[in-house]
């Protein structure tokens, strides 16, 4: 007995917008957008693709060892505040450190859940909780919960770890991104300091070892940059000569 057209229809629709979601994410890869942008774009097309009550991201802060909440498309403070959870802790915990996928049927029942009066206050029942991973390591956790008791099927998994994956490697190239910018600023800014350097240095006949001693603490005292300091002597000098033109 073949399906009802209308069934066909909604199932196929179903799909177009999984196919939708994960290029958005897809797209993501190279936005250029920053990664507080980017997180949440995430779970919101997340949430609205799995019909989630919740949809959280969390990111694995390296030295401390601990998943930190990033991105939630949820209003409530009492779930955007929860607490870090340690690597190997709870139900995201274990998913970070075993880079595989736990479903949880009630989240308020299962003693690996630490957070159950946040669950039963927010109305939080079922939890698919999916890795994120670049090349085989974990940078966090993509967690998917819903209202009422549900069995997450395969497909709908193979969406959320597509989702998971598309997203993984946005976020590392968003991070080795901010990471090149952050050293090339770096860069600009001790050559800037080096210039004042050398200007202090020929205006006041002084060491540039002093110099950079005296940027550093009129930076101190005006609670300003060394980079604005030396900005600010740079300016002064090129403001000299053109007078002297």
């Amino acid at each position: 007995m073949s399906k009802p057209k209308s069934n066909k229809k909604q199932g196929y629709q179903v799909f177009l917008k999984q196919i939708e979601a994960i290029s958005k994410v897809a797209s993501l890869i190279t936005s250029g957008l920053y990664l507080e942008e980017l997180l949440r774009l995430t779970v919101n097309v997340t949430a609205e693709v799995m019909n989630s009550k919740i949809c959280s991201l969390m990111l694995l802060d390296s030295e401390k060892g601990e998943l930190v909440i990033k991105a939630t498309q949820s209003v409530s403070e009492a779930y955007n505040k929860k607490p870090n959870i340690k690597l190997g802790e709870g139900i995201a915990g274990k998913v970070a450190k075993e880079n595989k996928i736990i479903c949880v049927s009630d989240v308020r029942e299962d003693q690996r859940y630490i957070n159950k009066d946040i669950a039963k206050r927010e109305g939080l029942v079922s939890l698919a909780s999916v890795p994120l991973a670049v090349k085989g390591r974990v940078i966090g956790v993509l967690n998917c919960y819903t209202s009422r008791r549900h069995i997450f099927t395969k497909h709908e998994l193979d969406i959320l770890t597509a989702l998971a994956n598309q997203a993984a490697i946005a976020i590392e190239n968003a991070e080795l991104d901010l990471r090149a910018r952050s050293a090339e600023e770096a860069l600009i800014t001790r050559k800037i300091i080096e210039r004042a350097k050398e200007i202090l240095a020929q205006e006041v006949n002084m060491l540039p070892s002093e110099a950079y001693r005296l940027i550093q603490r009129q930076s101190m005292d005006s609670r300003k940059s060394m980079r604005e300091i030396a900005e600010a002597i740079i300016l002064s000098k090129e403001i000299k000569e053109k007078k002297l033109k």
